[in-house]
């Protein structure tokens, strides 16, 4: 019987069919703008695809490409404006095929020292970017949700070391009202509880807001009261928290402070705007999510650590099977000590080397572009009657509103330019003077968006 390991005739042509489609959607710059399906309906078109004796992967391939990838949603179509897009290179890409085709390990170096290597290449740029000090370094994660969560991991198991009387206390964070869901969910996660503060004005986290939180806590509030979580870029508005101000308190309170930039970290290589991350870098641990906006495919998160030791004390596993991954003899760099997942792919190699063949001034340039976008996007709105800015961008992100609107209406406007393939831009809310209001946003990541694009989108509210 033939096994499912070995390379035959039908595995040569199943590399081919696979290779040409690869070719041919890495080429296509604006492809079909497709729509989910219900899985009923999904399920009578395609049937049930495991079975017992498989259905074969030329079948299987045809299902894919005519019928399920068609109902999926493309994030890096130009006029996917929606939530946080992506728009990976080329480059990317196609060592993103390399890195599952070189089946490395990627959680210690005695497995995947050749692959790390790259990885702590593309790293050093990431944490150069943030100005941290000389010893800080980071790894790459799944995304936000695991970087915030392993760095408040370590933020917590560092606090419990300060007092014992700490590892039998409920921990407790203080956040903004808008930081990112995966914040309030990693409190979950680490049965900590969370106090969400801002300014009430520009919707970000001041260090009079903060100051004024942590002054009315109670004495028992704030012996459990471990870290402050702030925001370099919300997804939903680009608002960057008052980090400076905010790092500065920390100090004084002796609190851990992280920045979550998963969304507006690519900022930090844009000299445009980096003065807007102004204290970041006297962050204890940060965010950056390169699947946002440093054009990698996902998954590709990472976390920054200003010590490294601490997050080591808090996430390196021990079993009998592992000890030889800390012998002498297999010594090096091993990212699973400094986040939550032991097994882990190469995450940073499509990164690693998009970086190794364009060079960081195109990724400057790229980030630049989504900045401009965002601004030609608030000029043209403020020329057209029947729009109106609900605030000033904030980095790639832009909040406006239809004049006349209900919540229906951008509900519907919203279905109606995603059903016909044009666009897909969603709804959202924003609060103005104590009112919970409906709006429409942009978020620029794809450089070959155009500003004829962001023209014809408007032009579709009217």
């Amino acid at each position: 019987m033939k096994s499912m390991h070995s390379i035959d005739l039908e595995t040569v042509e199943m590399t081919l069919d696979i290779m040409k489609y690869a070719i041919n959607r890495i080429s296509n710059t604006s492809p079909d703008l497709s729509k989910p399906k219900k899985e009923e309906e999904l399920l009578k078109l395609v049937g049930e695809t495991v079975t017992e004796k498989g259905i074969g992967g030329e079948e299987a391939f045809r299902l894919f490409k005519d019928v399920l990838v068609k109902a999926s949603v493309p994030v890096d179509h130009p006029r996917h404006l929606a939530f946080v897009p992506a728009a990976p290179t080329r480059a990317a890409i196609l060592f993103d095929l390399v890195t599952s085709a070189a089946s490395i390990h990627g959680a210690y170096w005695m497995t995947g020292g050749g692959g790390i290597f790259c990885e702590n290449q593309a790293m050093k740029w990431l944490v150069s970017l943030t100005g941290l000090p000389e010893n800080a370094f980071g790894v790459f994660t799944s995304g936000g949700t695991a970087a915030n969560l392993s760095a408040m991991i370590a933020a917590r198991e560092y606090w419990r070391t300060l007092d014992d009387q700490n590892k039998s206390l409920k921990a407790l964070v203080i956040t903004s009202m808008g930081a990112h869901s995966s914040v309030k969910s990693m409190a979950k996660v680490i049965d900590a509880d969370i106090i969400t503060v801002d300014d009430h004005e520009e919707h970000k986290l001041t260090g009079e807001a903060l100051q004024n939180t942590i002054s009315t806590l109670s004495e028992f509030d704030r012996k459990r009261l471990f870290a402050v979580v702030a925001t370099g870029g919300t997804t939903n508005a680009g608002i960057i928290d008052e980090l400076d101000h905010i790092a500065e308190i920390c100090k004084t309170e002796k609190l851990w402070f992280h920045v979550d930039a998963a969304y507006g970290g690519g900022a930090l290589a844009a000299p445009s705007v980096r003065p807007l991350f102004k204290g970041i870098e006297k962050a204890d641990s940060i965010t950056i999510d390169p699947h946002k906006w440093m054009f990698s495919p996902y998954d590709c998160g990472a976390v920054i650590y200003k010590n490294m030791e601490l997050a080591r004390n808090a996430h390196s596993q021990k079993g009998s099977y592992l000890d030889i991954f800390k012998d002498e003899g297999a010594q090096g760099f091993n990212p699973s000590d400094y986040q939550i997942q032991l097994t882990r792919r190469l995450r940073g190699l499509p990164l690693w080397y998009s970086l190794a063949m364009h060079g960081t001034k195109k990724y400057t340039e790229a980030i630049e572009r989504g900045l401009s976008l965002a601004q030609n996007a608030a000029k043209q709105i403020e020329q057209m009657p029947h729009v109106e800015l609900i605030r000033e961008p904030g980095l790639s992100c832009v909040l406006f509103k239809r004049i006349g609107w209900t919540p229906e209406d951008y509900r519907d406007w919203t279905y109606k330019n995603h059903d016909e393939g044009f666009a897909l831009v969603t709804p959202t809310k924003w609060i103005t003077n104590s009112t919970n209001e409906t709006c429409a946003r942009f978020c620029f990541i794809n450089p070959d968006t155009t500003e004829k694009d962001i023209e014809d989108i408007l032009k579709t509210m009217l």
